[in-house]
């Protein structure tokens, strides 16, 4: 993301080593940009509004009310309820390799607004009247689709151009309805009190656990379970969770199969893709390097040191 600054770097004005603060308008959002050129440790940042900081060069260990400290790197942001504090400790900071951080702030109605158009389209909302951003902290870690997002929104804030103010203003309400899928999806997945089990994605998700290694399982299958079209049980089921319902499955698949790998070295790759619920090693291998970024093999040899 770095090269997306150069324009940034242009216009700041440097009045401290610690936190120094660049700050970007729009009609409903501000994108704050924060450099910081020398140790420090317990700054202390709070902000009116709900945000979302980003990594963008360096390291910074964070300290959230709920959560251990933990390290927070590029590509990992976390979203920020109103008045929510971050503690923050900087060790890697000098002068001639900065740390750098963003923080975007959205207007609440904009957000609200947002949030109601989400909610219009979402199975869980209708059954579940409680979906928001504000509730809670979230630390996202290489999220796709939200990192594209804010990159794009850093380099329209920090350059001039005549449809700016539109452009940020789509953008941001695609973030937040990226950060609201992202949010549905951690809710169900995780949901150990089972409170969605009412709700017909809730109960969709639960029959994949529970079936995960049935080769017949498809997407009909699971709009019946739904009680929908298959048609509209896909759109349903992606603009809830911001990925179809067959991605959802073989992500899942994979993530058993990493387990077997781990736990079962002396299965060959072929057995492992049919316990996994693959028909075949082929496709198992194909979906295994798109979402893992590497074969099973590779996988394999990099747990074995």
């Amino acid at each position: 993301m770095t090269p997306l600054l150069n324009q940034h770097k242009k216009n700041r004005k440097l009045t401290t080593l610690v936190e120094n603060r660049t700050t970007y308008n729009a009609d409903y959002a501000e994108l704050n940009i924060y450099e910081t050129h020398a140790y420090a440790e317990k700054v202390s940042l709070t902000f009116g509004f709900p945000i979302i900081a980003s990594m963008l060069t360096g390291k910074k260990i964070m300290h959230i009310d709920g959560f251990e400290a933990f390290d927070f790197f590029p590509g990992e942001s976390v979203v920020m309820p109103t008045n929510k504090e971050m503690v923050i400790d900087f060790p890697l900071a000098k002068k001639d390799s900065p740390t750098q951080c963003l923080a975007l702030g959205i207007d609440a109605l904009k957000m609200e607004e947002v949030v109601q158009k989400f909610n219009a389209t979402v199975a869980i909302e209708n059954e579940n009247n409680s979906w928001n951003l504000e509730g809670t902290t979230s630390h996202l870690i290489n999220n796709t689709d939200v990192n594209h997002l804010i990159e794009r929104l850093t380099y329209t804030f920090t350059n001039n151009n005549k449809s700016k103010d539109v452009l940020l203003d789509l953008m941001i309400q695609e973030l937040i309805v990226r950060l609201l899928q992202t949010k549905a999806k951690s809710l169900i997945i995780n949901d150990v009190n089972q409170i969605f089990n009412d709700t017909r994605i809730g109960t969709v998700i639960k029959y994949i656990k529970e079936n995960l290694t049935n080769k017949d399982i498809n997407v009909a299958t699971l709009a019946k379970k739904a009680y929908m079209s298959t048609s509209h049980f896909h759109k349903q089921f992606k603009n809830t969770l911001g990925i179809s319902p067959i991605d959802y499955i073989n992500s899942e698949k994979i993530k058993f199969s990493k387990k077997l790998i781990k736990e079962s070295a002396n299965f060959r790759m072929s057995e492992i893709a049919f316990k996994s619920g693959f028909n075949n090693t082929s496709y198992f291998n194909r979906q295994f390097k798109k979402m893992e970024m590497m074969t099973p093999q590779q996988f394999k040899k990099s747990i074995s040191f």
